[in-house]
């Protein structure tokens, strides 16, 4: 697992690891900002993500060339989830963007042991739109989560965005429900990209509904962190 230097809340830019490349600064909806990145001992096409919240980060993820979930960790208290390699059926990037749909069907596993079943389909909705002169593509997907006893945890559905040109998936409009009943509509679209050279690349103040998120609650919760490996 590689770690990020510790960062203050407040902190102006984002240091990558010793041996990564930071590439995209990402502000979201739901008051969050991304930090893309890739590091050099990695297998080709894998990538990193670094989430922060005005509380500072939050959550890291690893995926591999076909988005899948190679390795997630809640940083506010450790937890490392990682991609079992035995799946019924891998997510696979490649297969969406070919045909249009990619189903999946695999477990992730945590250094304490819990182990989850994750199941789902994203497709391809043929609609094409420009975030900041980003060119995206829309996906409606479904995903539910079990846990090793089969007892469904989450089930999330709603809509993403995807981009040929970065490889990966960026959140949108979804709603999910979990195991106490409660129920969710969150929007975790992204509001501006900023490459190298760019205002706001590197920066970890998230900028857009923090107030909305103040009433909603703080990020960290199993349903947070799991849109988040997603994203």
């Amino acid at each position: 697992m590689l770690t990020c230097q510790a960062l203050p809340a407040l902190a102006a830019d984002f240091i990558p690891p010793e041996g990564c490349r930071l590439e995209l600064t990402i502000q979201n909806r739901s008051c969050t900002v991304a930090q893309h990145y890739r590091c050099s001992g990695d297998a080709p096409g894998d990538q990193w993500v670094t989430y922060f919240t005005p509380e500072g980060q939050t959550y890291q993820s690893r995926i591999d060339k076909e988005t899948r979930w190679m390795e997630s960790t809640n940083l506010r208290d450790g937890i490392v989830d990682t991609l079992e390699d035995d799946a019924k059926d891998h997510a696979s990037f490649s297969t969406l963007l070919q045909t249009g749909t990619d189903s999946f069907d695999f477990w992730t596993r945590s250094n304490t042991g819990e182990r989850l079943h994750h199941v789902g389909q994203d497709d391809l909705t043929g609609e094409k739109v420009q975030i900041d002169g980003v060119p995206l593509e829309v996906t409606r997907f479904k995903l539910t989560t079990y846990s090793e006893a089969g007892d469904v945890l989450i089930e999330r559905e709603g809509q993403q965005f995807v981009s040929r040109a970065q490889g990966r998936f960026y959140g949108g409009i979804e709603q999910s429900s979990d195991w106490t009943g409660r129920r969710e509509s969150t929007n975790d679209s992204p509001v501006t990209f900023s490459f190298p050279g760019q205002p706001g690349f590197g920066s970890t103040k998230p900028e857009y509904d923090c107030d909305l998120q103040m009433v909603h609650g703080p990020a960290g919760t199993p349903r947070q962190l799991l849109k988040e490996a997603r994203s």
